[in-house]
């Protein structure tokens, strides 16, 4: 019965056949208009042409700034440093293997968002004033990570 499978009557249009006399509507110039590059066989316009008209990409103002010296930080907040036991070191690596971020060897800067009840050491690039402050109310401590440190990390770190 596959031989009088036929498509539902209007699912299909009839491809339009150009240059077949003036009666069809695609006569002559089949549709390309007179002369020009877009009357020329092998003619492929470029993407976002616009008839020679100045681009929208050049018409639109420019605008922003990327600050090449902008530090990207990880961010970790203290919320997450309730996972550590008691009287611990916080530090990169620590952070790293508890899965807090994804590099050591990245900056990384503590936020306020949360509460902290145990005593930690806190050893990271940042902090922010609020976090210090929660970190030191719990009775821990905050240490900015050195850079000698960081190399000694990065240099650890297998490639």
């Amino acid at each position: 019965m596959l031989d009088r499978l036929s498509p539902n009557p209007g699912s299909r249009r009839a491809r339009i056949r150009v240059g077949r006399g003036i009666g069809s509507g695609r006569g002559k110039t089949c549709g390309r208009g007179q002369k020009g590059a877009g009357a020329r066989s092998g003619f492929k316009r470029r993407t976002w042409f616009e008839g020679g008209q100045m681009p929208l990409a050049r018409r639109v103002p420019k605008g922003g700034f990327k600050n090449p010296f902008r530090r990207e930080f990880q961010v970790v907040n203290i919320q997450s440093l309730t996972r550590f036991a008691e009287g611990a070191t916080v530090d990169p690596k620590a952070l790293h293997e508890a899965g807090l971020i994804a590099r050591p060897d990245r900056p990384i800067k503590i936020l306020a968002e949360g509460v902290l009840q145990a005593k930690l050491v806190v050893r990271a690039d940042a902090v922010s004033a609020a976090a210090r402050a929660k970190i030191e109310a719990a009775g821990g401590s905050f240490e900015p990570v050195s850079r000698s440190e960081k190399g000694k990390a990065e240099a650890a770190r297998p490639s």
